[in-house]
């Protein structure tokens, strides 16, 4: 994922998961909030509870490769902070990108209207 797609910084980070709506699932919570730029940019968060670095370091990954597809296929300028939860690690690759699909249509969906 290219550079200008990521949010790195922590102050957006936490501006977003106080003020910003979310949409939950099983496997993940995505904060979400219009943003000003014609590209959806994402943040990643997977707490330590998880598993070890890397275990996260891997669902990270995978979560990447998921927004890549999703980028490619979707118009998206969201500004979104993806929590992964730890019911991750008892879901394949496909589920997970199915389930994290489904979130991010429904974000989509939402603009549209």
């Amino acid at each position: 994922m290219n550079k200008k797609y990521i949010i790195k910084e922590n102050t957006v980070f936490q501006e977003m998961i106080h003020h910003a709506a979310s949409n939950k699932s099983p496997f993940f919570v995505i904060f979400y909030s219009k943003n000003s730029y014609s590209y959806g940019r994402f943040g990643i968060s997977v707490g330590k509870k998880v598993g070890n670095a890397v275990v996260r370091n891997r669902l990270k990954r995978q979560v990447r490769a998921i927004l890549r597809d999703f980028q490619k296929d979707y118009f998206f300028c969201y500004d979104c902070i993806i929590m992964v939860r730890g019911s991750c690690l008892s879901i394949s690759y496909q589920q997970m990108r199915e389930s994290l699909f489904i979130l991010l249509e429904k974000i989509s969906r939402g603009a549209r209207k």
